[in-house]
């Protein structure tokens, strides 16, 4: 499960690019209770979601020349600099130079295989998120890419990631967890996209999922602030209730209320 006792290859940290700030604040105050506090000048107007005084995200106001509305995962790594030449020796690329932010650690964005983008975050002063699992908060990640075992390679080469097939309703479903940490870790899974009907047409990426209380109501929230339903409220048994959704300036996210944990 995702914790934030953060190890190399674990997500750290996920923030929102959006063409307007605090607008999606708005919608994510009134869909998950955030508040969205701005940093100061020396931030470039990145500020941090928070829930009852815990980071859950960052954000930033984007414009069209840096890509459209999205989340983006970053991984944990000891060393930022190392893992992007590595991500380029299993053929990604690096989007955005490393760089240090502050004191608080050191950032790079990249792409995948696929051209899907993803961020490493090697941590200064800040470790990561302060709050997983919890209603509100980041619970699981999905990638949605062509290929399920070049992904793996990929992720396994650049950061170290191990995936495990689980049986899945007369399926497989692939797992993704830091290495070394065993399946008791994994934090997400890996999908072929043109194996699920909401996701074949479009490009491939990384779904975050946000724990609630109620997908239904959650739902109709959404839809209420702006949003608008990619996937209904569907029961996965022994996983949860989940749906699709997008902000309303076109963000991609998942929610799900949890199945209880098996004993």
């Amino acid at each position: 499960m995702l914790t934030t006792r953060f190890v190399t290859g674990a997500p750290n940290w996920l923030d929102l690019g959006t063409p307007d700030i605090e607008g999606a604040g708005s919608f994510y105050g009134g869909l998950f209770g955030w508040r969205f506090q701005p940093g100061g000048p020396e931030t470039g107007g990145y500020g941090l979601f928070q829930l009852d005084g815990k980071t859950v995200a960052g954000g930033m106001q984007t414009t069209e020349e840096q890509g459209p509305p999205s989340w983006t995962v970053y991984f944990q790594t000891p060393d930022a600099d190392a893992t992007a030449k590595a991500a380029e020796q299993a053929h990604g690329s690096v989007l955005v130079q490393p760089m240090d932010v502050m004191d608080l650690g050191r950032m790079v964005i990249l792409a995948d295989k696929a051209g899907v983008s993803f961020g490493l975050w090697q941590p200064g002063t800040n470790k990561g998120l302060d709050l997983v699992q919890e209603p509100g908060s980041l619970c699981w990640l999905e990638l949605y890419t062509p290929d399920v075992p070049a992904a793996a390679g990929f992720y396994n080469a650049t950061l170290g990631m191990e995936t495990f097939a689980l049986d899945f309703y007369g399926g497989t479903y692939t797992t993704f967890s830091p290495g070394g940490q065993g399946e008791d870790a994994m934090f997400g899974g890996v999908v072929d996209k043109a194996d699920d009907p909401a996701e074949a047409q479009g490009p491939p990426y990384w779904l975050p999922y946000f724990e609630v209380t109620d997908t239904d109501a959650t739902v109709a929230k959404a839809q209420e602030l702006g949003g608008t339903v990619r996937m209904p409220a569907t029961d996965l048994p022994d996983v949860g209730r989940i749906a699709k959704l997008t902000d309303p300036y076109g963000a991609r996210f998942a929610v799900i209320k949890s199945a209880p944990a098996q004993s």
